[in-house]
C-alpha cells in the first residue's frame, strides 16, 4: 500500500471568500502514480474538492505538476497550482529564500512561481499564453444549452473562446441579475463542452455590485465533473487576455453549428 504526502488547501481566500479548495499530493523522488491511479484519487475527492494535484521533482525545473479531476486530466489547474506552490514553498527554507521558482505543466510548459509570501503571504502564478481561436458555436446553441434567453448575452463586446490553460468560451452579459441568476444544467453543459470542445465556460458582465471591481464573472466547468468552480485562476486568465487585447484583437463572430443539437 502506498503511503502519500497529502494536504488539502484552499486558494483565493480572503476576509469576504472562502476560496476554492484543492488537494495536493506531493511525491517524493522514488515515488510514482499511474495516470490510472491518479485519476481514481481524484474520483474519490469528487465533491469534496475541485481538482487533485500531483507534484514532483523534476530535473530540468523545479518541480512537475500534473492535473486530475474526477472526471479526467485537467490542462492546468490556476487554484490548484497556487494551493499547492503556496505550501511548499512556505514548508520548504531553501524555496522561501527564492524570488521566483519554475513548474513544468504535462500539457501547457514551463511556468513561473513569484514568491510574495513574505511581504504578502501570497505567491502568484504566470498564466500560459493565450490561443485565441474561432468560436465553435452559435448564440442560438449557447442560450440553449445555457437555459437562457439570448436577449441577455449582451452586444457590447464579443463572445470568444481563448485557451490560457483552459478552452473557455466566454459570454458577456448584459446585467449582474442576468450573471447570477442563472441556473443551467450541469448535464446539459457538460455535453455541450464535451461535443463542442469546451473545457469551461466563463461568463460576465461589466456591472458590479462593488463599484470598485471592474467585473463580474462565474465559472462552469461541467466538463470536470462539477457545475461551477467558486473562485478560479485559468478561465479569469483568458478573461484578462480577453480584456486587454481591447481592439486589437479581432472580434470574431460565432459559427453557426446547426447540426449541434
Amino acid at each position: 500500500m502506498k503511503t502519500l504526502l497529502y494536504k488539502k488547501i484552499d486558494a483565493f481566500t480572503s476576509d469576504n471568500s472562502r476560496g476554492n479548495p484543492a488537494a495536493c499530493v506531493y511525491l517524493g523522488a522514488e515515488q510514482t502514480l499511474t495516470e490510472d491511479e491518479m485519476l481514481n484519487i481524484a474520483k474519490q475527492h469528487k465533491g469534496f474538492v475541485s481538482e487533485v494535484v500531483y507534484c514532483t521533482e523534476n530535473k530540468d525545473s523545479d518541480f512537475n505538476l500534473v492535473y486530475y479531476s474526477s472526471e479526467c486530466e485537467v490542462p492546468f489547474c490556476g487554484h490548484g497550482t497556487i494551493a499547492c506552490m503556496y505550501s511548499l514553498i512556505k514548508d520548504t527554507p531553501d524555496l522561501m529564500i527564492r524570488s521566483e521558482i519554475t513548474i513544468h505543466t504535462r500539457t501547457k510548459g514551463s511556468l513561473v512561481i513569484y514568491n510574495n509570501i513574505a511581504e504578502q503571504d501570497a505567491v502568484y502564478i504566470s498564466a500560459p499564453d493565450p490561443v485565441y481561436s474561432d468560436v465553435p458555436v452559435s448564440i442560438e446553441l449557447i442560450s440553449e444549452n445555457m437555459s437562457i434567453d439570448k436577449s441577455i448575452i449582451s452586444d457590447n463586446y464579443p463572445i470568444d473562446f481563448i485557451d490560457a490553460g483552459n478552452r473557455t468560451l466566454i459570454i458577456p452579459f448584459n446585467t449582474l441579475d442576468n450573471v447570477v441568476n442563472i441556473f443551467p444544467s450541469e448535464q446539459m453543459l457538460k455535453d455541450f463542452s464535451l461535443r463542442n470542445a469546451i473545457d469551461v465556460i466563463l461568463i460576465f458582465c461589466m456591472d458590479t455590485k462593488d463599484k470598485s471591481h471592474f467585473a463580474h464573472t462565474r465559472v462552469f466547468a461541467a466538463k470536470y465533473g462539477y457545475l461551477e468552480d467558486p473562485a478560479t485562476g485559468s478561465a479569469n486568465s483568458a478573461f484578462g487576455y480577453y480584456r486587454a487585447c481591447g481592439k486589437t484583437r479581432k472580434q470574431l463572430k460565432p459559427l453557426d453549428k446547426t447540426h449541434d443539437m
